[in-house]
């Protein structure tokens, strides 16, 4: 009986430490983000919300045609020339966070240009990487992939995908009523699962 007691008592210690191998509550967070139809802002608002992480929105020196058509036609050429558009935020002392979410909605199945270049000019090895994502439907595409690759010296944690706007059809933003409560939900969980 004393040692099944024993045996208990260490595989409980053992479940609750490989629970989470995380542990955020002295880590600085920023939240970064790029959003086109205000959808991938919002989850970024939410996981704010969450973590009381300092937000900053990517902003491009030259800002992409309002036209979806014109803006698709761009992203696809930037994509296969590695083109990474020069941004106009700028972040002061990045190496004062220990973790950044890096948020992004999914362009021509790809991560977007904007965001490789901010993963390009700031250096995050050794910081824990989070991406989250919003998409018309059709999934991160290689997004999360990216993030991976681009960070090979960070600690790059499981990404949260959901759906947005299908600008191509005129719908834009849908974080609003029963969606955006549904997706909070869904965030809260995820940021729970990763260890928040």
């Amino acid at each position: 009986m004393m040692a099944l007691a024993i045996n208990l008592l260490f595989t409980g210690c053992s479940k609750a430490q490989h629970s989470s191998d995380n542990n955020f509550s002295n880590s600085k967070m920023l939240i970064v983000y790029l959003t086109r139809t205000k959808n991938t802002q919002a989850v970024a608002q939410m996981i704010q919300k969450e973590t009381g992480a300092e937000m900053v929105a990517l902003e491009l020196v030259n800002p992409y045609p309002q036209n979806n058509q014109a803006h698709v036609a761009q992203v696809v050429r930037e994509n296969e020339n590695g083109f990474l558009p020069p941004l106009k935020v700028k972040i002061d002392s990045i190496e004062k966070y220990d973790v950044i979410f890096v948020g992004f909605p999914t362009w021509d199945m790809k991560m977007p240009p904007p965001i490789k270049s901010f993963l390009h000019h700031y250096n995050l090895v050794g910081k824990t990487v989070i991406p989250f994502n919003t998409n018309a439907g059709y999934g991160v595409g290689s997004g999360f992939d990216s993030v991976r690759a681009l960070c090979p010296k960070s600690k790059v944690l499981e990404g949260f995908s959901v759906k947005g706007g299908i600008e191509r059809d005129g719908v834009l933003f849908v974080m609003e009523g029963e969606k955006e409560k549904q997706v909070n939900a869904e965030v809260k969980d995820w940021l729970q699962r990763i260890g928040f």
